[in-house]
């Protein structure tokens, strides 16, 4: 397994030099397994529970918080609510105001599903069961999950604030048992965004199913749950969720595919930029409305397919804040931090 990650990495940067991205039929056919990339699967590495549940972490003009999902409320964080687990709060020097909507949460662990209605006992199981907060360093924390109640899905998501300010959030879990009917674990990530001036998303990507060349895609939903799902180019394995499958953003697809793994949006002359390693196979979704009127969600979602009992299972992608000022500079911003996330 490593030695082929290695390989795809290897064909990837050397593509990345050519300007050049790869199809995604050769990374997207398997899950990708952990590798020691938090505590959950590396267990040297050394940490502190926090008795706290929230931290603040600082770096060059970036600021953030992570939460776990139990209540916070101080002057940085005012009413943020129970459930809502990842960065509360993400502030950079160039606009004093909190991106994500303060009582909800960005890059937040929000669903485990397996595509079928019957099975979905609890729809944000990730709300519902305990925390826990892990600091590795200064510049890094974890958000520990036990096993849930119903999925029982244990799970590590690490959160590094890199000297630019960029975050790095790597994700591993482990089923501690796999009843999923159609044979995949389906995990679901928001970022609920605080009131942008324009609630659409924009990639690189062409409609679906299609040879076409890529071209900016804007893509906005016209409501919740309406067009809300991109899917990679070159995916060969369909979304296959109930009709009657309650959670809408999940199983909603565009027109559209993406052709290189990175996304943003724009809110107070800044750019929320979230970039995927290829292997992961991201799935892009979203909603104008997901945060309330006003504040669209900007979320992403993740298949395990064929998941083994007690095998662990992760990917990495990181998210940038930073002032926005054309598009060739958030698409090099955007390769370099793909570059740096392969190289590492």
């Amino acid at each position: 397994m490593t030695m082929n990650l290695q390989s795809s990495a290897l064909r990837m940067l050397l593509l990345l030099s050519a300007g050049m991205f790869p199809s995604f039929t050769e990374t997207n056919q398997t899950s990708v397994l952990a590798q020691g990339m938090t505590t959950l699967t590396d267990k040297s590495v050394e940490f502190r529970r926090l008795d706290s549940h929230y931290v603040i972490l600082e770096q060059s003009d970036v600021s953030m918080i992570v939460v776990d999902n139990a209540a916070v409320d101080i002057p940085d964080l005012p009413g943020h609510r129970a459930g809502y687990n990842g960065v509360a709060s993400l502030k950079h020097s160039g606009s004093g105001s909190n991106l994500f909507v303060p009582a909800y949460a960005g890059l937040n662990f929000e669903h485990i599903h397996d595509g079928t209605a019957r099975n979905l006992i609890e729809k944000f199981e990730p709300r519902k069961f305990p925390m826990e907060l892990r600091l590795i360093d200064s510049n890094t924390v974890e958000v520990y999950q036990p096993a849930t109640g119903n999925w029982q899905l244990e799970s590590c998501g690490r959160y590094s604030l890199q000297k630019d300010g960029t975050i790095e959030y790597s994700f591993e879990c482990i089923p501690r048992k796999c009843a999923y009917a159609k044979g995949y674990i389906g995990l679901f990530w928001a970022s609920y965004i605080n009131g942008p001036e324009n609630k659409a998303i924009h990639f690189l990507g062409r409609s679906r199913k299609t040879e076409e060349r890529a071209r900016w895609i804007d893509a906005i939903s016209p409501q919740h749950g309406v067009n809300s799902t991109h899917e990679p180019t070159g995916n060969e394995k369909p979304l296959d969720v109930d009709k009657d499958f309650p959670l809408s953003l999940i199983g909603n697809q565009s027109a559209h595919e993406y052709t290189e793994p990175w996304f943003y949006g724009t809110r107070d002359s800044m750019v929320f930029l979230q970039v995927f390693r290829p292997a992961d196979n991201i799935w892009f979704a979203q909603s104008p409305t997901g945060g309330g009127n006003g504040n669209p969600a900007w979320d992403f979602q993740w298949f395990i397919h064929s998941p083994v009992q007690g095998k662990a299972y992760g990917f990495k992608m990181r998210a940038a804040y930073f002032p926005e000022e054309n598009r060739n500079q958030i698409q090099a911003t955007a390769r370099t931090q793909l570059k740096l996330l392969i190289e590492n």
